[in-house]
């Protein structure tokens, strides 16, 4: 079969590729990474399982450019939720609650997550993973900033791995109702001004 080459992609073209890549969101938010399948894209989509592989490599290509779609609409969603707190130093608490708030809302998310950084890895191409890391980092680095924090992309790792380690605790505690505590994250962020 015949790849499209991206370099010289038609309007049209691109309008397949991304209703291709919004059905794969849909199944990866609905069946995780194992049952995003290119039947499972096609079948979620108003194109043939042919035309996937026309505009993508193969459904790992389709999956990569899924998850980066995800991450965009959360990283919206979280600066939607800064922009709205007017106070900056209010501001990253606001970010971290909701970003607690929507891995607690949406357990199976932190699954597929991982699992895709899992794949990632066995694949040899950590380059994706280190990209989601920086950009979710560049978000609180400047949410650290804009509070006055001495050191804050350096804070910003910080916080960044927190979250990840709260968010595997909200995934596999029994009580649904537990949320980590935010003070050993206050201790962080408060030991980079000291």
């Amino acid at each position: 079969m015949t790849h499209i080459d991206h370099g010289a992609e038609t309007p049209n073209q691109r309008d397949k590729q991304r209703q291709i890549v919004e059905a794969a969101r849909r199944v990866l938010a609905r069946d995780g990474l194992a049952g995003c399948t290119a039947r499972a894209v096609a079948d979620a989509s108003p194109l043939t399982k042919s035309a996937m592989h026309y505009y993508f490599r193969d459904v790992d290509e389709v999956i990569d450019q899924a998850m980066a779609a995800h991450l965009e609409a959360f990283l919206g969603s979280l600066r939607e939720t800064a922009e709205r707190e007017k106070d900056p130093a209010r501001r990253l608490w606001r970010v971290v609650d909701a970003y607690l708030a929507t891995f607690a809302g949406q357990p199976h998310a932190a699954r597929l997550w991982f699992e895709y950084w899992i794949a990632l890895s066995r694949r040899d191409a950590s380059a994706p993973i280190r990209a989601d890391l920086t950009r979710v980092g560049g978000l609180f680095s400047t949410l650290l900033a804009d509070a006055g924090h001495p050191r804050p992309g350096d804070t910003a790792e910080l916080v960044v791995s927190w979250l990840l380690g709260a968010v595997v605790r909200q995934d596999v505690t029994s009580d649904e109702n537990q949320q980590p505590g935010r003070r050993e994250l206050q201790r962080l962020v408060e030991a980079g001004y000291s």
